[in-house]
């Protein structure tokens, strides 16, 4: 059976799969990226666990994966097929795109950021299928985003498209790693929600979860801090809609776990703020944690037939 090699490479582990041309994950498996053996042996632990998928992939099909995908985060170049930087996995400039092609015998490797490649998945074949454009926000650690146009997703001119999260939504405001003060990720992340609630209610232990749960069961504190978090995405988001106008607007990540705790406030916080602009449809994203794995075999398929694929994948 025909198939492809598909990696989704995080902070802390890995998730691969063998994937088949409707998009459809045959194999599933994980394990962890050893990042505390330091970059060299992450970058082995790569090679060796794509080494393995392509022989089980021969053995239990009778021929070899014909290409390859791997999503990877932090700044990558995805002309020159390189992991620019990652600080979570402590790596700068590693040609992976030219590594895995000769460990897995010359077959067509593609290199795509985790974030834009969740995306091309939940926009061709997950909550956004069938929409000619999108935007993917996931909302966890911090807040990134994927450009979907016609069944593929924007990268940018440098590989920065997407990135909502360092829109400036409150000037002034919380400083931001990234150097400016007021970015929307220090506001309305995962991160930021826990890091408010727990403040608000003297709880170190509480999170994102236990915020929403409090504001479902009445907390007046916990839906001042949801609500605060809300409007600033809602701020964030109505401005990326005035610049790009999707059809979709799909929201993943942590926060988007809350369900309608999340959405009907948030839909309501968008609709308030549009003036000439068409509000898209906001749904929550549908392919949880595959998406990456089903990304990255995308982005391989499409090496081989630049039609976009757009099956229902067997989750």
């Amino acid at each position: 059976m025909r198939h492809v090699i598909a990696l989704d490479v995080g902070g802390t582990g890995m998730k691969a799969a063998l994937a088949g041309p409707g998009g459809e994950l045959l194999h599933r498996t994980r394990r962890a990226t050893g990042r505390e053996r330091g970059p060299e042996a992450v970058v082995a632990g790569i090679l060796d666990f794509a080494a393995e998928l392509r022989a089980l992939g021969a053995d239990r099909y009778g021929e070899d994966a014909l290409a390859a995908g791997v999503a990877v985060p932090g700044i990558i170049d995805e002309e020159r097929g390189t992991a620019v930087y990652a600080a979570n996995l402590g790596w700068r400039d590693v040609p992976l795109r030219a590594l895995l092609g000769e460990r897995l015998g010359g077959i067509p490797v593609a290199l795509g950021h985790d974030v834009r490649t969740g995306g091309l998945a939940e926009g061709r074949i997950g909550a956004g299928r069938g929409a000619d454009r999108f935007l993917f926000v996931p909302l966890g650690t911090g807040i990134a985003g994927a450009i979907g146009i016609g069944g593929r997703v924007e990268a940018g001119a440098h590989g920065f498209a997407g990135e909502i999260g360092h829109v400036v939504v409150r000037p002034g405001g919380a400083p931001c790693p990234c150097g400016q003060r007021g970015c929307l990720e220090r506001y309305a992340s995962a991160s930021a929600v826990s890091q408010a609630w727990a403040e608000a209610c003297g709880d170190p232990e509480a999170d994102a979860a236990d915020c929403a749960k409090a504001v479902e069961s009445g907390d007046a504190r916990a839906a001042r801090v949801w609500q605060d978090a809300v409007d600033a995405l809602a701020d964030g988001l109505v401005t990326a809609l005035t610049l790009l106008d999707p059809r979709v607007l799909i929201i993943g990540g942590g926060l988007a776990e809350a369900g309608e705790t999340l959405f009907t406030p948030l839909r309501d916080a968008v609709r308030r703020r549009v003036t000439f602009q068409r509000p898209p449809r906001i749904v929550p994203a549908a392919l949880g944690d595959t998406a990456g794995c089903l990304g990255a075999g995308l982005l391989a398929w499409d090496l081989l037939d630049p039609t976009p694929t757009t099956a229902t994948p067997r989750r």
